[in-house]
């Protein structure tokens, strides 16, 4: 299977090591174009690259559209989802976005933790639940064709 990592491109390492997970199954795997064209290895690397006056006015809106197109090419998304701002299993809007536009296209969803339940993100929560994730709690044997 063609799987594409979704998530914050704050977490270099966690994205790495599950594409190098899923690669042992046997997937090919599509990480965020940041994380390799921008060579990112750490949550460091991803500040300065967020910060930088080229990354807001034309890297993020093209990275968007790439990854977009990767999504609808793939066979499903695995969005990587650790603590981000004392927040547990962070979603954050950019992949809600992606998880949507892979939910429209009918691609299987898997999320790496679960389902975030703290109230700063609660808005969405719901429309998570409706895009029928799978959640898989680190385990990457569970990323399949089949949808739940």
């Amino acid at each position: 299977m063609k799987i594409v990592i979704c998530g914050s491109v704050n977490f270099p390492e966690k994205m790495k090591e599950v594409r190098a997970g899923l690669e042992e199954l046997g997937h090919s795997v599509v990480l965020p174009a940041s994380i390799d064209k921008d060579n990112l290895n750490s949550y460091e690397d991803a500040q300065r690259l967020k910060t930088s006056e080229d990354y807001i006015d034309r890297i993020k809106g093209e990275r968007t559209i790439a990854h977009f197109n990767e999504i609808k090419e793939g066979d499903a998304i695995l969005v990587v989802n650790p603590e981000k701002k004392g927040i547990p299993n962070y979603i954050g809007g950019a992949t809600f976005a992606e998880m949507m536009f892979a939910f429209y296209c009918g691609k299987p969803i898997f999320l790496l933790n679960p389902i975030p339940d703290h109230e700063e993100l609660a808005f969405f929560r719901d429309e998570i639940k409706g895009t029928k994730p799978v959640v898989i709690n680190g385990d990457l044997s569970l990323v399949k064709h089949a949808r739940a």
